[in-house]
């Protein structure tokens, strides 16, 4: 006891702190006092920092965190990304045996009670579809293609007991979908669109998660140079976000219609591949110019969103994806820009990234100003813009919205997650707490409900928000 008070007495976070116990066996470290207001008071970004570097080395290794029960579903969230599952490293391999990690919560505050089981489950859904789409995200393409792609939405469909429904390479030219086939048709594996459908008794509404599922991303014939092509392996990371947040959703228990929907494609380099100056006829009936084959996010999610509204006659459609580079410069490297065509959603999605842990900060939204970027001269639009000095993170979102029309009753929100689906050469898992989160309101599962932002009253913590020293979080 001695000891541990002596340690705790050391810790001064600024932000962070940290000391060692028992030559290293042991770390005990503090977490932020306080955070601004457009952070999550979990402190999530902080806490994946700190178990990675402090995290003692061995085999069987155990992590206790204390938090506030509000706080435990990010915190969870935030561990499961400083576990990685994707390693090609030899030794790992050799090792005879397996590494585990036990985590244990303890709560304090005012709900400081024990948790419950379901609490526990809903948190191993979670953490799990975290680390699944980061596994797909941080795999190479050469094992990482369309195919494989479709054999991971296989698996979650037999998982749950679902049949998915896919669209391949001369059915999508045939049925209409030339962004995702105009896009992928270059590549040895062809592209597809796949969807899983949730669709239970009672339900009162339908909801659409679109996920962009560029498998890789060369840049097409607009080819991307040799410092920037690196990394584009994580083209997909929307797609996967979708995936892993569908799996957790649909296993806590979703109360309404939700479809899963996947835009795969590889945007290769052949003779087949789509030129600049080609006009495709997309799956809402509109032509597009193409006047960038590096702008190829949209154009799969431009028939994903299509066929979201019109097939699966979505009230709620929400696409993710990692669109633009400039979301990078527009919102930064943690937080994730959400355009969307309603203010209460804009709300939402800033107001669940607080308690979740994936960051979110809101586009601006005028298609009015922004839309005559795409005119052209022979289609109806093109697909890229004329001006990049002018939000072109709005204008690459706004394109995807004009496939739906912008007078669409329903609710449109995009997520631009280029940034945020990686930290450094390892993939976060970014948009699988965000979405069950968001629509945790639709959830059987009460620690769902706790952190969902809508249908509560508004989150009453404005500025900094402080926390009591005597209360601080440790990890």
């Amino acid at each position: 006891l001695e000891l541990w008070q002596a340690a705790l007495s050391t810790l001064n976070p600024n932000p962070t702190d940290s000391c060692p116990l028992y030559l290293n066996y042991a770390t005990v470290a503090a977490l932020p006092s306080r955070v601004s207001r457009h952070n999550s008071p979990s402190a999530a970004h902080f806490v994946t920092r700190l178990v990675r570097t402090c995290l003692p080395p061995g085999t069987h290794r155990c992590v206790v965190m204390v938090c506030e029960r509000s706080d435990a579903f990010a915190s969870a969230c935030a561990l499961a990304r400083a576990f990685p599952l994707f390693t090609h490293r030899s030794g790992a391999s050799r090792r005879p045996e397996k590494k585990t990690v036990t985590v244990e919560f303890f709560l304090v505050g005012q709900d400081n009670g024990p948790v419950e089981v379901s609490t526990l489950q809903c948190l191993a859904s979670a953490t799990e579809g975290i680390r699944l789409a980061a596994r797909i995200v941080d795999t190479p393409c050469n094992e990482m293609n369309t195919d494989t792609f479709l054999e991971e939405i296989k698996k979650v469909g037999k998982d749950l007991g679902i049949a998915p429904t896919i669209i391949r390479d001369e059915e999508l030219k045939t049925r209409g979908f030339g962004g995702i086939y105009g896009v992928g048709k270059a590549a040895l594996h062809p592209p597809a669109l796949a969807v899983l459908s949730h669709t239970p008794d009672g339900a009162t509404q339908t909801i659409a998660w679109v996920g962009k599922g560029i498998v890789y991303d060369t840049g097409g014939l607009s080819i991307k140079g040799k410092t920037t092509m690196p990394g584009m392996k994580r083209d997909c990371g929307g797609a996967a976000a979708v995936l892993g947040a569908f799996r957790a959703a649909v296993k806590q228990g979703f109360k309404d219609n939700l479809h899963a929907v996947f835009c795969l494609a590889e945007n290769a380099v052949g003779p087949n591949a789509t030129r600049p100056d080609d006009i495709h006829l997309l799956y809402s009936g509109k032509t597009v110019e193409i006047n960038n084959t590096d702008a190829e996010g949209r154009l799969v999610l431009a028939d994903g969103v299509s066929y979201a509204c019109k097939d699966l006659a979505a009230d709620i459609i929400l696409d993710v994806a990692t669109l633009t580079g400039a979301q990078g410069i527009a919102t930064g490297k943690y937080h994730a820009a959400v355009l969307t065509n309603s203010a209460e959603w804009e709300a939402a999605c800033v107001k669940a990234g607080r308690k979740c842990g994936d960051l979110v900060h809101p586009l601006v939204y005028c298609p009015e100003l922004h839309f005559s970027e795409f005119t052209s001269a022979v289609a109806d639009m093109k697909n890229s813009v004329a001006d990049r000095d002018n939000s072109p993170s709005s204008c690459a979102g706004l394109f995807i919205a004009s496939h739906i029309g912008f007078d669409w009753p329903g609710v449109w929100v995009h997520l631009d997650i280029a940034a945020p689906v990686h930290a450094g050469e390892r993939a976060t898992g970014f948009g699988v707490a965000l979405l069950l989160a968001l629509f945790g309101r639709a959830s059987e599962d009460p620690l769902l409900n706790l952190v969902s932002p809508l249908g509560c009253e508004a989150d009453a913590q404005e500025g900094d928000v402080e926390r009591d020293s005597k209360r601080r979080r440790l990890v």
